[in-house]
């Protein structure tokens, strides 16, 4: 864990955080999936918190003058399935006496690092509970180093830095003048980082790392410096307003403009984010990309400003109902401003819309009105093809799901099935009455549809191992489940939902194996989304084309059809481009999927994932969501790249070009 305050080296006098030895748990790599697919690493969440009141006020109002650290605590704690490489929370302080520090940090990527920065925090205000609420909130803050005016939190789920404290959120970019102070959060990728660091050298400045956070860190920071050579030109000595000095100072800090800021700072970004930044003349801002890639919301009331990466945690932090809670529009920045104005305006050119679709399918809280909703139906349209695939045969069919995040979709499909089942059934037995023949056991049959819907697996708990031998580690994994016996017979097909399949490692050294112990007649896999065809560069940690099982099936389809010779033609279309400016380039990848069709695919991908070491005999079928089942149960969110392969920037053309050729040649890197 990592504390820190501007311009302030003897920190924490009265207070010490302690940084305890000990080694990191990376959750993708130090423990066993829970999940069917293998985990992936994701968009981070974000969280600020921008009180309206003062510290005496919360005080009087609330019966507490940290009340609005503890909602930053509520609302990192409700998205902490948003990242857990490490967190991280930044506060700024007002009206600081001179010499005393205004804005501190706190991050760690310790495991449970939500849990012990607040642990930390609790330590830290210890004298103003045990004053009982008479100590005053100028006291307070010169008291406790973590109690401030606004904060922003940050959950880490890294895709390119090491896990290392130093590379975790908030950054912070230090400064002599309070308002050229700038800590800064984000969840995002910039697929052209490379080219923005480049452009910072060319500005003369000599960053330390070319991680695009970092990159990005600096280039706001560098229009920040512009903007404040802006305002000391039209305010200083050689204008008519003669301001020099702290007077100077101050009136900038007023006037500073950080729309303008981050309208000419963003002026070559390409990727998907959003972010969240304070500065130390306690200015607050969030900002989102103009395609609405990354998501990002919005509450206020008479105490509060404050902004999250969903929706339900900021409902639940302040009891607040679907409709109080406001989207950042996209290309649009929200700022805060100390003296209380606020904000919301354009930074960038906006463009079309595309809100991430796998997201909401995968990552994002179900408690979401409208995201439950989605899943529901995205579960009610695979109804009709797993009918089809096990022949209507729902006595002898049990439905599940597997992991928990596919609960929402199970309830859809099972609805839906029943439904079917029922419509069928009746509208056989109004046949037999047309007829003149009214049959009583079709009656029954029409009126007694029950689908077997039950719990196969269960998650008995999370097994950690530092195990690398494979053996060793495939037998641990085979076992994070435990699995309901005698509910599903020799001569059942088990329907099993997943609410994605990316690469398809898990369920085959795993899940197939755990579930084959029931010894079904079958076993059928169904995906709430479209297969996973194209790599992800705005947030999402899948950059390497030849990790996902659909593309591995694709390949193999061509081999199998004496079709290879396509691989041969879109490497060299894709060498033929990859010198040209990322607008220009298009998707050739696409041909290698075009000669099949969705059900060829998955028949595919069931043979790549079927256990070779596995006894069990029986049938396997892969059953995907299609595309237009995908839009037709979420038609404002078209950003669905990942199966398209329609990148909303160019340079996601650019990124699907060089991770073909990377497979080509051989090279296990990154894209970008």
């Amino acid at each position: 864990m990592e504390s820190s305050g501007v311009f302030h080296h003897d920190r924490d006098r009265q207070y010490h955080l302690r940084r305890t030895p000990g080694f990191l748990i990376k959750p993708r790599t130090g423990t066993l999936s829970s999940q069917m697919s293998d985990p992936i690493g994701h968009e981070c969440g974000l969280a600020l918190v921008r009180p309206k009141k003062s510290l005496d006020e919360l005080q009087e109002r609330h019966g507490d003058a940290a009340w609005a650290l503890r909602r930053l605590h509520l609302l990192m704690e409700k998205q902490h399935n948003r990242g857990q490489d490490g967190a991280g929370i930044a506060l700024v302080k007002f009206d600081m006496p001179p010499g005393e520090p205004y804005l501190r940090r706190v991050r760690s990527t310790r495991h449970n690092a939500i849990e012990r920065i607040f642990d930390a925090v609790t330590r830290d205000l210890s004298p103003l509970y045990r004053s009982k609420g008479k100590m005053s909130g100028d006291d307070a803050k010169r008291r406790c180093n973590l109690l401030g005016n606004a904060y922003i939190g940050h959950l880490r789920y890294g895709t390119h830095s090491k896990n290392s404290v130093q590379n975790c959120h908030p950054l912070v970019r230090k400064d002599n003048t309070a308002s050229r102070n700038l800590s800064m959060a984000g969840n995002f990728n910039m697929t052209n980082s490379k080219e923005l660091f480049e452009q910072l050298l060319e500005y003369g400045l000599n960053p330390v790392g070319d991680s695009d956070t970092q990159v990005i860190l600096e280039r706001i920071g560098y229009f920040l410096d512009l903007e404040h050579r802006h305002l000391r030109s039209t305010m200083g000595p050689e204008s008519f307003l003669r301001l020099e000095g702290r007077e100077l100072a101050e009136a900038i800090s007023v006037d500073l403009d950080i729309v303008r800021v981050l309208r000419r700072a963003s002026e070559h970004w390409d990727g998907g984010y959003a972010f969240a930044g304070l500065l130390g003349n306690g200015d607050a801002f969030v900002c989102r990309d103009p395609a609405g890639i990354r998501p990002l919301f919005w509450y206020e009331d008479d105490d509060v400003i404050a902004a999250a990466s969903e929706r339900p945690p900021l409902m639940s932090t302040f009891n607040a109902e679907v409709d109080d809670i406001q989207s950042i529009e996209p290309g649009h920045v929200l700022v805060m401003k100390r003296d209380g104005r606020i904000i919301h305006a354009p930074f960038t050119e906006q463009v079309e819309e595309r809100q991430c679709t796998f997201e909401r399918v995968y990552f994002s809280r179900g408690s979401d009105p409208d995201i439950y909703c989605e899943r529901k139906q995205l579960g009610r349209n695979l109804a009709e093809p797993i009918l089809k695939a096990i022949d209507n045969d729902v006595e002898n069919a049990v439905i599940s799901y597997v992991p928990n995040t596919a609960e929402t979709a199970f309830f859809g499909l099972v609805e839906e099935m029943e439904r079917l089942v029922k419509d069928h059934r009746s509208k056989a037995f109004w046949d037999t009455i047309e007829q003149g023949n009214p049959d009583h056991a079709v009656f029954q049959r029409a009126c007694s549809v029950r689908i077997r819907a039950e719990k196969v697996a269960h998650k008995d708990q999370r097994l950690r191992t530092f195990i690398t031998h494979d053996a060793a580690r495939r037998d641990l994994v085979t076992h994070i489940y435990d699995i309901t016996r005698q509910v599903v017979l020799p001569e059942d097909t088990l329907v099993v939902l997943d609410d994605s399949i990316v690469r398809g490692t898990t369920l085959r050294e795993s899940i197939i194996t755990i579930l084959s112990r029931l010894n079904p007649r079958a076993i059928l896999i169904a995906s709430s989304a479209p297969p996973i065809m194209y790599p992800d560069c705005y947030g999402i940690d899948m950059s390497k084309l030849d990790r996902f099982i659909a593309f591995q099936a694709a390949v193999a389809l061509l081999e199998d059809h004496g079709k290879s010779d396509v691989l041969e033609s879109v490497e060299h279309d894709c060498r033929a481009q990859q010198d040209l400016p990322p607008a220009d380039m298009v998707n050739h990848v696409s041909r290698i999927y075009e000669p099949f069709t969705l059900e060829q695919i998955g028949n595919k991908v069931a043979e790549l994932v079927r256990p070779t070491d596995a006894p069990w005999d029986g049938d396997l079928n892969v059953v995907y969501q299609d595309i237009q089942g995908l839009q037709s149960a979420m038609p404002a969110h078209t950003g669905d790249w990942y199966f398209t392969g329609r990148y909303p920037t160019p340079g996601g053309y650019q990124v699907l070009n060089r991770a073909y050729l990377n497979w080509r040649e051989g090279l296990d890197e990154r894209a970008y």
